[in-house]
């Protein structure tokens, strides 16, 4: 077995649609033609939107697409200690401060981005930062949002597999952007890092969504003193409407797709042409 390893990282929100299938795909073909190793980690980080049979289903859809891991399944709601443990590097590091403010007092800021910009969040005001040193005080991470300082000015760029060179500006493109949930839970860009490292991934498939996360990541790998993995991101699945496949627009799942007796193979080799398939899509499939 070669140094390569990937990893499917589902996170248990809703049923998998055949956006996630594709990328899920992806990454295992990746992994198999390196004759590499696969991870599957479950981010079931969110106690509120996160259900046990949402990671049934997705692990019974994985299954059903032919694709098989060689490690796990991982659940990072099991792994708070290794999320604890970055913060209090990134802490020492002097890189992320406590922020009280609400979301949508960041919304109301005049530095919202336009709605249809991929992956974009509003800028957090440089004025409205805490005061260096202000991390200092906190011995843990609860109780208070945290935030990552950004290097404003400074170009973060990326080779990516399909896209090719990518480029943004911290402070325009990519904000102060949040670490640690004041709810106690740890943000994405903190928990994937962090495992990410732990499970020395050497490759990360996912969908180009993503992309301006991965400018975000880069600064979290930087701060710790870790190399970053490679970085392939793949093409959205859009509905009829150029919307990207959605739990939250109750996208056509694969559970439905299934059920109507489709394999995965033919869902495949119909391509694109799923893609005007969105929402109240079903009734417009043939039955197979």
């Amino acid at each position: 077995m070669s140094a390569y390893r990937g990893r499917l990282a589902p996170t248990p929100t809703g049923e998998l649609h055949l956006g996630h299938a594709r990328t899920f795909h992806a990454a295992f073909r990746r992994a198999m033609d390196a004759d590499g190793a696969l991870v599957l980690r479950i981010d079931d980080l969110d106690p509120l939107r996160c259900r046990a049979e949402y990671t049934r289903q997705a692990i019974d859809d994985l299954r059903w697409m032919g694709v098989h891991w060689t490690e796990g399944p991982y659940f990072q709601s099991q792994r708070t200690e290794i999320y604890v443990d970055t913060w209090r590097r990134l802490r020492d590091a002097g890189v992320i401060y406590p922020s009280h403010v609400s979301r949508k007092e960041l919304r109301d800021a005049a530095h919202a981005p336009h709605e249809d910009e991929e992956g974009a969040e509003p800028i957090f005001p440089a004025e409205w930062r805490a005061p260096i040193g202000a991390e200092r005080a906190y011995e843990a991470p609860w109780g208070v949002a945290w935030r990552f300082r950004v290097p404003d000015g400074e170009v973060i760029r990326f080779d990516d597999a399909k896209r090719g060179m990518q480029a943004y500006t911290a402070g325009v493109d990519v904000g102060d952007f949040v670490v640690w949930r004041k709810d106690g839970v740890p943000a994405y860009e903190l928990a994937v890092v962090a495992d990410d490292i732990a499970m020395g991934i050497t490759e990360v498939v996912r969908g180009e969504d993503l992309l301006r996360s991965t400018a975000r990541q880069l600064l979290v790998y930087r701060a710790l003193g870790a190399t970053p993995p490679a970085w392939c991101h793949e093409p959205l699945v859009r509905d009829a409407q150029g919307r990207r496949l959605a739990k939250r627009y109750q996208a056509l799942s694969l559970k439905t797709l299934r059920e109507r007796g489709y394999t995965f193979e033919e869902l495949l080799a119909r391509g694109d042409d799923m893609a005007g398939v969105g929402e109240g899509g079903a009734a417009a499939l043939p039955d197979v």
